[in-house]
């Protein structure tokens, strides 16, 4: 397309470049028609229409789902839930807020979203895709370079619109099989006596009604997947660092950093028991 968009552009410089220097006098009538019919009309035509059959004979391999690895991705008020389906799963693998991709492997987001219309960019790797409720939207990558890259909403969706982000990590494809894998495990149990006091705290204020998490009796589905949660690299959607500090202070008052946030804030709990319960969602790894 490059190659036939520089003919073109030659030829019109030719003809400006003619025009010019050697024909300074006005042509007859005749010339000029046959130069809007010739060059305004057939032309255009015949060259547009063979780049746009090109063009479509290479989309059924641009939009081949590959090897079955698809990643369903909702959009919701305001973060993401992440589904990894393969057929080397037995079970789709939950998560949320960050998406994983094995580099040269070609990759089918399934897109919907769960209230508003959102759409889903990474910008460094392909193009938007809106999220429309009650529709179902597909898009497919194949990101070929490892690396960390930022994806957004770039859909304005409401209140915190502009804190709705997620991180995306692009690894090899071995070390994206064993990240998987060890996703697909339950959560890892309390390590310490503070953790274990942290994941009674967890039941007893009302946090399994609204998270998951693998492995205990914590199985909400109104908030995301908390699992694997101390493996990511960001808390909030991609807004603020996966670290203690942080995590108490999003737990305490979540409004404030999220505005419109559905997750109530929990700053009426002492400070000992809020940091029983980052003691044990520092665990989730």
């Amino acid at each position: 397309m490059l190659a036939a968009a520089g003919v073109i552009w030659f030829i019109i410089i030719g003809v400006a470049v003619y025009a010019v220097r050697t024909q300074p006098k006005p042509d007859e009538g005749r010339i000029g028609g046959r130069l809007i019919l010739y060059l305004g009309v057939i032309f255009p035509v015949v060259s547009l229409g063979a780049l746009l059959t090109y063009g479509l004979t290479l989309m059924p391999d641009l939009r081949s789902p590959g090897d079955g690895l698809a990643i369903a991705v909702t959009g919701e008020q305001w973060w993401w839930r992440v589904e990894y389906r393969s057929p080397e799963l037995d079970a789709p693998v939950v998560s949320a807020n960050e998406i994983r991709l094995p580099a040269g492997r070609r990759t089918e987001f399934i897109l919907d979203s769960a209230d508003v219309i959102h759409s889903f960019w990474i910008p460094p790797l392909g193009g938007k895709m809106d999220m429309i409720p009650g529709h179902v939207t597909r898009l497919v990558l194949e990101p070929t370079k490892t690396g960390s890259y930022r994806g957004v909403c770039a859909e304005f969706c409401g209140t915190s619109h502009a804190l709705m982000a997620f991180s995306v990590v692009v690894m090899e494809e071995e070390a994206f099989a064993d990240w998987l894998a060890g996703e697909a495990a339950p959560a890892d149990p309390p390590a310490t006596p503070v953790a274990e006091r942290g994941a009674a705290l967890f039941g007893q204020v009302g946090c399994g009604a609204c998270h998951t998490v693998r492995g205990t009796p914590a199985e909400g589905v109104i908030g995301p997947d908390l699992t694997h949660l101390a493996s990511r690299a960001t808390l909030g959607a991609g807004i603020l660092p996966n670290d203690p500090e942080t995590l108490a202070k999003w737990i305490r008052d979540t409004e404030a950093l999220k505005p419109g946030s559905l997750m109530p804030s929990f700053g009426m709990l002492p400070e000992e028991d809020l940091n029983a319960i980052v003691a044990y969602l520092e665990g989730l790894e």
